[in-house]
């Protein structure tokens, strides 16, 4: 099974994440941050990974080390269960539809760590949270996981649609990509051999 666990621990966080890519969805999830708990159950409902996620943060100064630290997490988590990356199908890319919301993520699991992102948000909060800290969110994720992300919003209006449709595009496109290709037998899908 790849599975993987990872602790952080800072002066202004404690993060707890268990990973399981070869799960059915089940997840428990309780940051700190709702609407960040919000994300990461849907997250992990559609991409089929079991996650279970605690963090104690300094959310009484604001979410973002929370956020932050939480994308770290679950980067370096995924970086640890997919090993060498062998025999995996290493690209997908989705467009998920979000009532007026339309979202395109895209992914390639390279081993290089960069993030594409164009997904204007209307409004600066979304109840209690900054919207700013979404692509804060996925930045941490790719530069710690060395996967190269494209996320682009083609149509929307409403910031809570296109922030979840953001994050089941890139839960479904993490789950087609992670999966183990049988035609590769084990091989990587790199002509240099390695990820």
């Amino acid at each position: 099974m790849r599975k993987s666990e990872i602790k952080r621990r800072t002066a202004e966080t404690e993060v707890d994440l268990l990973l399981n890519l070869d799960g059915t969805g089940k997840n428990d999830i309780a940051t700190g941050v709702g609407f960040l708990d919000h994300m990461l159950t849907l997250f992990s409902v559609h991409s089929r990974f079991d996650l279970a996620v605690r963090c104690k943060g300094d959310t009484a100064v604001d979410d973002h080390h929370s956020v932050e630290d939480i994308g770290i997490c679950l980067g370096q988590a995924l970086k640890k269960a997919l090993g060498d990356r062998a025999g995996i199908c290493r690209y997908r890319d989705v467009t998920i539809p979000m009532d007026e919301a339309l979202i395109l993520a895209a992914v390639d699991i390279s081993g290089r760590g960069y993030l594409g992102f164009d997904l204007p948000v209307p409004t600066e909060k979304i109840g209690a949270f900054d919207t700013q800290l979404v692509e804060e969110f996925f930045m941490a994720l790719t530069r710690e996981a060395g996967i190269t992300l494209h996320i682009r919003e083609l149509a929307g209006r409403n910031s809570h649609h296109i922030v979840e449709g953001a994050f089941k595009a890139v839960a479904r496109a993490l789950r087609g990509a992670t999966r183990v290709d049988p035609e590769l037998s084990g091989a990587v899908l790199s002509s240099k051999g390695v990820l």
